[in-house]
């Protein structure tokens, strides 16, 4: 007899973040290959600190979707990652495959909290160190903003 498929409930307390991070951005996996044998779609849920700014990456392949559930995030992208996308709670954010960027938290008091659904079993980040256009990153991210402030 076919085994019947079973729901599975993941628990906030059982978020894990043993998976691949971003400098500056907390990532949390929800479901995965890994964890709940998904086939198709990895879930989790990122944190950007109050005032934190990420490093420069892109997904690979994947394919990316952003619910943000609290907080104002900017996305800085373009060849020379000038450009913001700016959402607020309740905004949705798709990120291509392969499309360069960091992320910038609007607010020095309050993290985003966001949704993260990516096409592919596992979270790809393919961080990018020494992108000539990162922005300047400090020990204190209430320090004033670097030129992208």
């Amino acid at each position: 007899m076919p085994e019947v498929p079973e729901v599975q409930v993941v628990r906030h307390e059982e978020l894990d973040d043993d998976t691949p991070q971003t400098p500056g951005l907390q990532r949390f996996e929800a479901v995965s290959a890994k964890r709940l044998g998904s086939r198709e779609l990895w879930m989790g849920l990122s944190v950007l600190p109050a005032g934190a700014k990420t490093g420069v990456h892109h997904h690979g392949e994947s394919e990316t979707a952003l619910y943000v559930l609290s907080g104002v995030g900017r996305w800085w992208v373009g060849d020379r990652l000038d450009q913001a996308r700016e959402a607020h709670s309740g905004d949705f954010v798709f990120i291509p495959p392969g499309a360069v960027h960091w992320e910038e938290n609007g607010s020095d008091t309050e993290p985003v909290r966001m949704i993260v659904a990516r096409s592919t079993q596992d979270a790809i980040v393919v961080n990018l160190d020494h992108h000539p256009y990162a922005p300047a990153h400090r020990s204190d991210p209430t320090q004033d903003r670097a030129s992208h402030g």
